[in-house]
């Protein structure tokens, strides 16, 4: 590996982009080429003037002229838009392109680092969710590894490390019997569906393991996360849904685990703390040392596991039909999530009114089984439509 990677960091004003950047600050090897994200620019001021990118985008139009306002007295070239966050993406001279912008607007960037024969850390669910079919034969198309930081897709992608070829690919992935995908069952576990109807933003922000951005930790405390990982999962390591198995494990310590044909179980194990997978993905095949708490086996006083409560968490039995289905309908289900989630942050819906929100838009959608990019990108707009033209009827 040679010494300062070019580094763009897509959404890194978001938790995952904050954690990309300390984890530079403290481990060193690359130099931080460009930054993104969407509105925040009173961080992202900060930023450019600890790392000083030579490109910086801003979504968002008008805080990116007021950034550069801010930053006249800097050479850093001031971008905006998805065509920014495309020319970012697409920079020939970056080693390694870190998604981690929020949403379905991670999709055409993560698109346009591929294209451009860059590898890839990804963080954002909805690239494989929705595209996970044009986006695996583009990767092996362009020769480019994508290195997974989701806690679980990491874990699984280290469990299989002896199973993969040099480019990445998982040649022998017939010797896996099923993907064991970990949840916690996040703040709302064992409670009951009436129960949940009550609970308010601040109740689901209150994950019991992990610190993440607001949409992330609604996501997991409505389970619908752990249905986008199946998506995810499927697509990156070759499975089909049937093989991949939902395990509640609520101390959050087995973050996945492989098992094989041969009745063996592969797990990797840790604190849970995003930094760890982070690493991974930045230095792969690299370990780093941690310099903080580590996990001890002995301090562990049983690690509990559990079924899934598909009746109550309703999102997770919507996201495992939709997979089943495949095609665009995945698209609606993140969409129509995505909306829903958007909505209950803001205290206009209530929780269990995101299951319901997600399964109109699913009903009312004519599935295409092999979208194109174009038909991603207008399905997302019709599942927002039918979410705002639901929401009315609340």
């Amino acid at each position: 590996m040679k010494n300062d990677r070019n580094i763009c960091i897509l959404g890194s004003t978001g938790s995952i982009g904050k954690q990309t950047l300390e984890t530079i600050l403290t481990y060193g090897g690359f130099k931080v080429r460009s930054l993104a994200a969407k509105s925040s620019i009173d961080l992202l001021e900060e930023q450019i003037r600890a790392f000083k990118p030579e490109s910086v985008c801003v979504y968002d139009e008008d805080k990116a002229s007021e950034l550069k306002s801010r930053v006249a007295d800097t050479d850093v070239r001031i971008l905006s838009g998805m065509e920014g966050l495309i020319r970012l993406a697409s920079d020939p001279d970056n080693d390694l392109v870190v998604t981690a912008l929020v949403g379905m607007i991670g999709i055409r960037p993560t698109i346009a680092a591929i294209e451009a024969g860059c590898d890839v850390a990804l963080a954002n669910k909805e690239t494989l969710v929705t595209a996970g079919h044009l986006i695996m034969p583009m990767l092996a198309e362009k020769g480019v590894r994508l290195f997974p930081i989701d806690s679980e897709h990491s874990a699984i992608f280290q469990c299989l490390q002896g199973y993969m070829g040099p480019d990445g690919s998982y040649p022998y992935n017939a010797d896996i019997d099923s993907i064991l995908l970990t949840a916690s069952g996040g703040p709302f576990r064992g409670m009951s569906y009436d129960e949940l109807k009550t609970k308010t933003a601040t109740d689901a922000l209150k994950h019991p393991n992990w610190s993440m951005g607001s949409k992330i930790t609604i996501d997991s405390a409505s389970m619908v996360n752990k249905a986008l990982e199946v998506m995810e999962a499927r697509w990156l390591f070759g499975v089909e849904p049937d093989r991949i198995r939902i395990l509640i494990q609520p101390k959050s310590i087995i973050h996945s685990a492989v098992q094989f044909k041969d009745g063996s179980i592969i797990a990797q194990m840790g604190l849970p703390d995003m930094k760890l997978p982070i690493r991974y993905a930045l230095y792969y095949p690299l370990r780093q040392p941690e310099h903080g708490r580590m996990l001890d086996l002995l301090e562990l006083t049983g690690l509990e596991f559990d079924k899934p409560d598909y009746e109550t968490f309703r999102g997770l039995k919507l996201g495992l039909d939709a997979i089943r289905q495949g095609g665009s309908i995945c698209t609606v289900f993140n969409a129509a999530n995505e909306y829903a989630v958007a909505r209950f942050l803001e205290g206009k819906i209530g929780f269990t009114d995101i299951y319901d929100i997600i399964g109109e838009c699913m009903k009312r959608h004519v599935n295409i089984a092999s979208p194109s990019l174009e038909d991603i990108l207008r399905t997302e707009e019709e599942a927002y439509a039918n979410a705002k033209e639901y929401c009315k009827q609340l």
